[in-house]
């Protein structure tokens, strides 16, 4: 498995904690981390990933509820949620990594963790947050 998979997975799991708890903090990441990261080498994306869709939630949240039709942000799954939380974060705020890839891998999760109709799902969702996020990038 590909480095940066392995962080989005170790991503997802937090930002899952994060969703269920509501505590976030350096302590708690650290600790994190500390028992459930077991490839060490993957820590310093997943960190990224954490903290961009954490910092950006409110951006994000906004792509993902414009982009799913008549499904809210608060109805979907943790999972399912955060998965889309971290591909939409890294279309939106990640332009050096093909759209491409950050689809694949968002549908990848989906079809792993996710909830049996949520791969389709997702893949509509992040392909109008796509086109939504290019939209603006040739605006500006």
């Amino acid at each position: 498995m590909r480095l940066r998979t392995k962080a989005r997975e170790i991503a997802l799991q937090y930002l899952y904690q994060i969703d269920i708890t509501k505590d976030h903090n350096k302590g708690t990441l650290e600790d994190f981390f500390d028992h459930f990261a077991e490839d060490k080498e993957a820590v310093p994306y997943a960190e990224d990933l954490i903290n961009g869709v954490y910092e950006h939630l409110h951006v994000i949240d906004d792509l993902i509820e414009k982009a799913s039709t008549n499904w809210s942000v608060s109805r979907m799954s943790a999972t399912d949620r955060n998965i889309l939380r971290i591909a939409a974060y890294e279309l939106k705020f990640k332009p050096e990594i093909p759209y491409k890839v950050v689809i694949n891998e968002g549908i990848e999760l989906a079809k792993r963790f996710g909830s049996p109709r949520f791969p389709a799902f997702a893949n509509g969702v992040l392909d109008k947050i796509w086109s939504e996020v290019s939209k603006e990038n040739q605006e500006s």
